[in-house]
């Protein structure tokens, strides 16, 4: 061809700007709604459908003033505080104000976790995968998957936000209109967004998915921390470093303000944004942190499978064993309280009367444990399924072409799933155990307590068991491992309140444990639950023995 010829054809190098790096966008999110069609309305659906449930309760347990004041007298201590959210709100402590009060802050961790996860599975994910690589090959621009990622999360947010003032409003939870409960639901969808933007941020930091997760999340715990600080402190000052404290203050169905929220719409636009500009100074697959070089020379520990996959989890480990810690210490502290807390409300006092127990104080740590447990569960569940991910990934398929057995790289895996979970019920245990003894003024309660936490463990080897035999024989149904915890914790915590059968919760391997320490330890469902788990392990590994790898 003439470079007159050439010359006068029309230029076809998209600029990497403008329009031309948005480009694509509009397909990319409709693929990842394709994707996404049953995760995400899942999310979106048990967070609208707890809140209403929760503000239903909140009817019924709380309808004489006799126990809301007394609620109001529990949770104006620092320790309640901390649990809840401003004191501003019990000045007026109608159904609204205790939804708001106590709900807010709690749900703005869970859709912060939401926005996190889509943005770094339709980021990093799909750069760590070289997916990315693929679809920048065609016609797409270099912004339009992280537009489309911060474009499903809105789509979300928006949909959370529409069913909880919908919901919420056709509730009679406080005086007044419509708006505290389109204010309540506008702050869920303003807070995911902050959220979405920090995620949007730490993907371009580390070239690996679990790493930007976990920066994100470490930033959803800090915002927590902060709050929780702040409010326990009184005046609340540290809270206004807190997204989570932002929309706490917007006070819906007492005060309605709704400037704050415009710090998060600030603070969203500003990290996204800072997230697009990080991203041009990287190239695709790889982060902004460069990884060290390490040590010249492998410790003994990594030559071995277990000692690897130790190393691959321990950072996940690290950070769920500090927050069940922190999450023990929060009840813990009020455990000296839960007589004075609970003593007006009926239904709950029923659901401990059904545990049993020599004081208020033992039935409600009893109640507790379960949640810590049910809590553990998620790493064990996380670490137990690792392989699949690595299978997918296609990493599993080197490995075992060489001397590695299938047994040693799936057991190694599950081995630190059943030690790890072990751990996070100790580290659980000993923030209950400890703040416990402080608040109710008892030493012995941190053995106790620490004891009636670790009881659980059989338990978690049998979820372990379930993610392995899914594993195994049906590796492509391996997600539907995550219904042990979720059913667990709806019939082993809210069952209790919501008065249950007793057969639903004897489906549950958390179901069979005694409820220390309010009950007497009984070592044959212990010995039966073991076993189970080390039946369902066997099974497990034997299945992988005997199937073929597969990808996705």
């Amino acid at each position: 061809m003439s470079a007159a010829a050439t010359a006068g054809a029309p230029a076809t190098t998209r600029s990497p700007a403008g329009s031309g790096a948005l480009a694509g966008t509009r397909t990319l999110v409709a693929f990842a709604l394709r994707r996404d069609r049953v995760r995400l309305p899942v999310w979106v659906l048990a967070l609208w459908a707890g809140t209403l449930a929760t503000a239903d309760k909140y009817t019924t347990l709380y309808a004489g003033p006799e126990a809301r004041a007394s609620l109001v007298g529990t949770m104006g201590s620092p320790a309640g505080l901390a649990m809840t959210g401003p004191r501003h709100y019990l000045d007026d402590y109608t159904f609204g104000a205790m939804l708001g009060h106590q709900m807010l802050g709690f749900l703005a961790v869970l859709v912060g976790l939401m926005n996190v996860l889509v943005i770094t599975r339709h980021t990093r994910d799909e750069e760590e995968t070289r997916r990315a690589e693929l679809v920048r090959s065609t016609a797409v621009g270099r912004h339009a998957q992280l537009a489309a990622a911060l474009s499903l999360a809105l789509i979300a947010d928006l949909a959370l936000a529409v069913l909880l003032a919908v919901g919420l409003g056709s509730m009679d939870l406080a005086p007044g209109g419509v708006e505290g409960p389109v204010l309540y639901g506008v702050a869920h969808a303003a807070v995911g967004l902050a959220f979405a933007g920090v995620a949007a941020i730490t993907t371009q930091l580390t070239a690996h998915t679990r790493g930007a997760t976990g920066t994100a999340l470490a930033v959803v715990g800090l915002a927590y921390a902060l709050r929780a600080a702040g409010d326990a402190g009184g005046e609340g000052s540290v809270s206004w470093l807190s997204p989570i404290g932002w929309v706490q203050r917007t006070y819906p169905y007492v005060d309605d303000r709704w400037w704050p929220l415009l710090l998060c719409g600030g603070f969203a636009a500003l990290c996204a944004g800072t997230g697009f500009l990080l991203s041009t100074r990287r190239d695709v697959g790889a982060g902004l942190r460069a990884a060290g070089p390490g040590r010249p020379a492998a410790s003994r520990a990594l030559l071995g499978p277990l000692g690897f996959e130790l190393r691959l989890h321990r950072a996940v480990l690290a950070g769920f064993a500090a927050g069940l810690f922190v999450m023990g210490a929060m009840y813990g502290s009020v455990l000296g309280q839960a007589e004075d807390m609970l003593g007006g409300i009926d239904q709950v006092q029923e659901a401990l009367r059904r545990i049993g127990g020599a004081s208020v104080a033992e039935s409600f740590a009893s109640m507790i444990m379960v949640v810590l447990a049910v809590a553990a569960s998620v790493f064990v569940v996380m670490a137990a399924l690792r392989p699949r991910a690595e299978e997918n990934a296609g990493r599993a398929e080197a490995l075992l072409a060489t001397g590695l057995s299938r047994g040693r790289w799936a057991g190694g895996h599950l081995v630190v799933a059943l030690a790890g979970g072990t751990v996070l019920l100790l580290a659980g245990g000993l923030g209950i155990g400890v703040l416990g003894a402080l608040s109710a003024g008892d030493a012995g309660l941190v053995l106790t307590l620490t004891g009636a936490a670790l009881a659980y463990a059989p338990a978690l080897w049998v979820t372990a068991g379930v993610a392995a035999v899914l594993f195994g024989w049906a590796p492509r149904a391996a997600q539907a491992a995550w219904a042990v915890p979720v059913y667990s914790f709806v019939t082993g915590y809210l069952g209790q309140l919501l008065r249950f059968p007793d057969w639903a919760n004897g489906l549950s391997p958390f179901g069979h444990v005694p409820r220390l320490p309010a009950q007497s330890m009984d070592w044959t469902p212990m010995a039966a639950l073991t076993l189970v788990a080390a039946v369902l392990i066997l099974l497990g590994l034997e299945g992988f023995r005997r199937r073929d790898l597969l990808t996705k």
